[in-house]
């Protein structure tokens, strides 16, 4: 069997930090086991959803090295595709139409509320003929979830989670207008793209139980699922921007080396040891997610400074030239910077490099 992963972003914003992490330990994965990361652009929110956003993203990626294999594929484009899944599993029987109104729902939510339950569809229309449909409704339709048992995910940092299927209830596949739900694309997009192992953030876990119902109606087989922990802030709250920089090209404006962020995002919740310092080949070599916690793990910026630090002392001094003309388009008076590095220049900038850069832990300190 080939290991094909995933990289899976919504195009809403920037490469988040986290983001990053994640990708890195999907494209290690697949190079420690001789597979293939494949990136799927997760853009059917399309109010969200930005060219912008999808640019940052593939150049975030590129700039850490994190290079993806086949063609990038965009959800939304493959809407038709859900759709004729979603209605393959309504003539099995095995999802149905739906004509609950808005209404109804609210008054489901707020019943919930009031017993102190969490909010979930009552199944009123699971067994209902559809004969009984209100006129002028568009149904979604649901997916008739088991009821009895439960739905275990072993998950391959979690270990085993079991889930009643009393507390699941039937989830919508498609939506009144026709459109597919994150849920229900997200399984036959890893189905289709032959995925193998799912590697994503921890508060994706609960999205796991729904979406292995929605494999096993289908009669597919269940990719290998691995959640990894969350990232946060040195004070222990989940990582934000009063932290500090969240998105890589953030970080590559403050003159860090994609080398050394990719060297210290893999210690953010794998460890092989005490060993803080990896090379690229040595990081594929040594992964493994049996090694990586469960725990959350905090981010440190004056770690992250010092790694930084140690990967410019020993960076080539013709690399470390080429670091400047890298940053400089990202940050302010780059123009100007740029345009006073003249061959003179940069032969005087290269030779004093030695002496530099033993005490900079920034390319915008050098």
């Amino acid at each position: 069997m080939t290991v094909v992963t995933r990289f899976a972003p919504s195009p809403t914003g920037f490469l988040h930090i986290g983001g990053a992490r994640t990708a890195l330990f999907n494209w290690l994965y697949a190079r420690k086991t001789g597979g293939k990361m494949l990136l799927r652009i997760e853009d059917t929110d399309r109010q969200r959803s930005t060219t912008e956003a999808i640019d940052a993203i593939l150049d975030g990626l590129s700039w850490l090295g994190l290079g993806w294999d086949d063609q990038t594929i965009y959800q939304f484009a493959r809407a038709d595709r859900h759709a004729e899944v979603a209605r393959g599993l309504l003539a099995q029987g095995k999802a149905y139409h739906c004509y609950a109104t808005p209404e109804e729902l609210d008054e489901m939510r707020a019943l919930a509320m009031k017993e102190g339950r969490p909010p979930r569809y009552d199944g009123r229309w699971r067994d209902r003929d559809p004969s009984e449909a209100p006129a002028g409704i568009k149904p979604v339709i649901r997916l008739k979830a088991q009821q009895d048992g439960e739905t275990v995910v072993d998950d391959l940092v979690q270990g085993r989670v079991v889930i009643p299927n009393k507390d699941l209830d039937d989830l919508v596949l498609l939506r009144s207008d026709g459109t597919p739900t994150y849920m229900h694309a997200v399984v036959v997009d890893d189905h289709d793209m032959g995925v193998t192992h799912i590697i994503r953030g921890v508060d994706h876990l609960t999205n796991a139980a729904r979406q292995t119902q929605i494999y096993q109606a289908l009669g597919w087989p269940v990719p290998a699922m691995a959640h990894i922990p969350l990232i946060h802030g040195p004070d222990g709250a989940k990582l934000s921007k009063r932290h500090g920089a969240l998105g890589v090209e953030q970080y590559r404006a403050l003159g860090y080396l994609p080398e050394a962020l990719r060297n210290y995002l893999v210690r953010l919740g794998w460890s092989q040891g005490d060993r803080e310092l990896f090379s690229t080949e040595e990081m594929v070599e040594a992964f493994d997610l049996s090694n990586v916690g469960r725990s959350p793990a905090r981010f440190d910026f004056a770690k992250l400074e010092a790694v930084n630090g140690h990967y410019i002392r020993h960076a080539d001094d013709t690399r470390l030239l080429k670091a400047i003309d890298d940053v400089l388009p990202h940050i302010d008076n780059g123009t100007a910077i740029a345009d006073a590095l003249t061959p003179q220049v940069r032969a005087q900038v290269l030779k004093a490099m030695p002496g530099i850069k033993e005490r900079a832990k920034t390319v915008l300190e050098i």
